[in-house]
């Protein structure tokens, strides 16, 4: 007697034979394709996305997108506005301003977290932002002088909205969606960094400077509506999550002194952060050492030029692993793997510096980094926050996100200070980042290895 078989590619039983026969059950018939369907095969390339999974993800991948069209649209306009309104010098040091000031705003955040929702606290912190872009093209339009403080506000902007949203994120899917899904958020994020990027050489021209502001608190408020439909097709699907309520009251800093699982993700960030801000001083030096003998406008072009291509490459990279390699690595080769990739590679990009610190060797020392960190790293470190508390989502990620990263850039300038007033060579910073690689991979091995055990609930 022959049993009827499941069709895993219809999701309906069928009989075995199409000629029904009397007493026999009749084929059943297939279900018509929907648009959930279709959006779910679409993006089956990159991840495997449920049907009931697909506008959710799409929703989110949107969101983050407008989001770093957004940024991107205020880091082009701040470039002039700092290095014309307060120097080079003021830049390289502008991180310590921006640690203490991110004090205050993980202080303010989880003090907002404990009083409203998830989507009520996006909400008033989108629409914050927003005002106070309002606000500066305004100051901009009357001609009072922005440099510095537009230059620590984009720093506070960029790393506060986009915590915040991977927060929601975490909080919205299960973590077996989020291994699965985040890489599908992740290619909006690096479509939202080319788009914004090319979007501002455009509007530049049309609107000016503080033109691009509007622009982007336009993109910023926009985001905030697809979150809101993110998060209601989330919800629905789950009706038995943890409820959309405020949050209990701890705090970033307090959670992170009696969690060892949220130490070994702070000690990550500010690693990782110290040696990509070394890595880049690192470019920088070398560039400026080829430019020496070159006069002062072509040496201007040539750095340009430099850091025009610079940026696309990483682009580019970044984009082609987001797309075809970040679900598969973590899939297949687990979160351990995903975390010891960048380290490695900065180890062995450090030690041929070590050997060769010239331009061309940094230049593909810090492609190859940067697009990895963009791209496998990034959806990893946001993945780690999957199996943790409502408060560790939303409170110590922002602390860690925030002014963990601001510290690692604060410690970086300090290690470039020390070094110039030592006249080390470009030898010394790279032996110095192949050290803190080790240690990194020594911090990545046991985090993968503690996520593990969250994971499976051991």
């Amino acid at each position: 007697m022959t049993t009827a078989t499941f069709d895993e590619a219809t999701n309906v039983h069928r009989a075995p034979s199409a000629v029904g026969r009397p007493g026999e059950s009749r084929p059943a018939r297939r279900r018509p394709l929907g648009v959930e369907d279709l959006v779910a095969r679409a993006l089956s390339p990159f991840a495997r996305v449920e049907p009931q999974e697909a506008l959710g993800v799409l929703l989110l991948a949107a969101t983050v997108f407008l989001l770093l069209t957004s940024y991107y649209l205020l880091k082009i306009a701040r470039e002039p506005l700092i290095l014309l309104g307060g120097g080079a010098e003021v830049k390289s040091y502008a991180a310590a301003g921006q640690a203490a000031l991110l004090l205050l705003v993980v202080k303010g955040f989880a003090a907002l977290s404990q009083r409203v929702g998830r989507l009520r606290l996006v909400g008033i912190v989108t629409l914050f932002f927003a005002a106070n872009l309002a606000a500066f093209f305004v100051l901009g339009r009357i001609g009072v002088p922005l440099g510095v403080p537009f230059y620590l506000w984009v720093g506070v902007f960029s790393v506060t909205v986009i915590s915040q949203f991977w927060s929601l994120a975490s909080d919205l899917v299960t973590p077996e969606q989020g291994k699965r899904l985040f890489a599908i958020v992740g290619i909006g994020s690096s479509l939202g960094a080319v788009f914004g990027a090319r979007l501002a050489r455009a509007l530049f021209d049309l609107v000016g400077l503080w033109g691009l502001l509007l622009a982007a608190a336009a993109f910023l408020i926009a985001s905030f509506g697809l979150t809101a439909l993110a998060s209601g097709r989330f919800e629905r699907e789950h009706r038995a999550a943890a409820p959309a309520a405020p949050l209990a009251p701890a705090g970033g800093f307090a959670l992170l002194a009696k969690d060892r699982y949220l130490q070994l993700i702070a000690a990550l960030v500010l690693i990782l952060n110290l040696v990509n801000t070394t890595g880049e001083y690192v470019l920088d030096r070398a560039l400026l050492a080829a430019m020496t003998d070159q006069p002062a406008a072509l040496a201007a072009a040539g750095i340009a030029h430099f850091k025009a291509r610079y940026f696309q490459w990483v682009n580019i990279a970044g984009v082609g692993l987001q797309l075809f390699a970040v679900s598969r690595v973590m899939r297949h080769l687990g979160m351990r793997v995903a975390l010891l990739v960048l380290p490695s590679l900065v180890m062995a990009g450090a030690g041929v510096m070590m050997f060769a610190p010239i331009l061309s060797v940094a230049f593909m020392a810090k492609v190859a980094e940067n697009s990895v960190d963009y791209s496998l790293q990034n959806t990893a470190r946001q993945a780690l926050f999957l199996p943790t508390s409502r408060e560790a989502k939303y409170q110590a990620k922002v602390t860690i996100d925030t002014f963990l990263v601001r510290g690692g850039d604060v410690l970086s300038g300090g290690l470039v200070w020390l070094g110039v007033h030592l006249h080390l060579p470009l030898r010394c910073f790279a032996l110095v980042n192949v050290a803190l690689s080790a240690a990194w991979m020594v911090v990545a091995w046991r985090l993968g290895a503690r996520h593990r055990s969250l994971a499976d609930g051991r």
